[in-house]
């Protein structure tokens, strides 16, 4: 594969066969960030379990304290009082039957994150083959499911993310854009390791964080020392 003269002169900077602290390789990440827009910085964290087996799979989410950097359009579906505090919280499309209509009959997916209140899953089920694929299903590991629709949208609108492994155990997850400079990447990178740790199943076995690379959108990777990742011990 033959990359462009921004994308060389950006490898350039980078050892790859060195670990490096999360703190140096976010700044890597932002001086290699060098596109003509807001690039988006992505962790990959490829983790010692089998995503196979039930019992090891890592799955949930998280509120990013300076949030992705991007504006999320929400559609609550839900009625009645729910409707009123997903809209009082921020949501762009709120309804129910007639979003779900929408949806099936017009091909329309002009949103970022789906909430729903336990009441609607009934209905919401049925898009399962539409929103599945595209990773927008909602779920109650992600908050995404719950009465408390109001708290759901202003999460997905402050920035809260879900993490999930592949079918490779890799986690793919954005963690801002290269403008949020290296101090509050450091921040959101550290809040989303921790819960990933968090998470780690009973049934892993061996080392958990087995490696990661934090890159920006047309950057060069960048591999993280794994034993520096996290402030909360892989044993808690």
């Amino acid at each position: 594969m033959k990359h462009g003269k921004k994308y060389v002169d950006s490898a350039k900077l980078v050892d790859r066969t060195k670990f490096y602290d999360p703190s140096d390789a976010l700044d890597l990440c932002v001086k290699t960030g060098t596109a003509k827009f807001d690039e988006t910085v992505e962790v990959h964290v490829k983790l010692g379990v089998d995503s196979r087996h039930a019992d090891q799979q890592v799955r949930g989410a998280i509120v990013l304290p300076h949030g992705t950097g991007k504006t999320v359009r929400v559609l609550a579906i839900c009625k009645g009082d729910k409707a009123k505090a997903a809209e009082e919280a921020g949501a762009e499309f709120v309804g129910a039957e007639d979003m779900i209509q929408k949806i099936q009959q017009e091909g329309w997916m002009d949103f970022d994150v789906v909430v729903t209140s336990p009441d609607m899953m009934g209905l919401v089920g049925r898009l399962g083959k539409v929103l599945g694929p595209r990773g927008l299903m909602p779920n109650p590991k992600a908050g995404t499911v719950t009465p408390d629709i109001g708290r759901a949208v202003s999460e997905a609108k402050a920035g809260k993310i879900e993490y999930r492994l592949d079918k490779t155990n890799i986690i793919h997850c954005p963690i801002g854009k290269v403008s949020f400079g290296a101090e509050k990447l450091q921040e959101n990178f550290d809040t989303l390791l921790n819960a990933i740790i968090r998470a780690k199943p009973a049934a892993s076995k061996g080392q958990y964080i087995r490696s990661c690379v934090v890159a920006s959108t047309m950057g060069p990777g960048v591999r993280v020392n794994p034993n520096k990742v996290g402030t909360v011990s892989e044993n808690a």
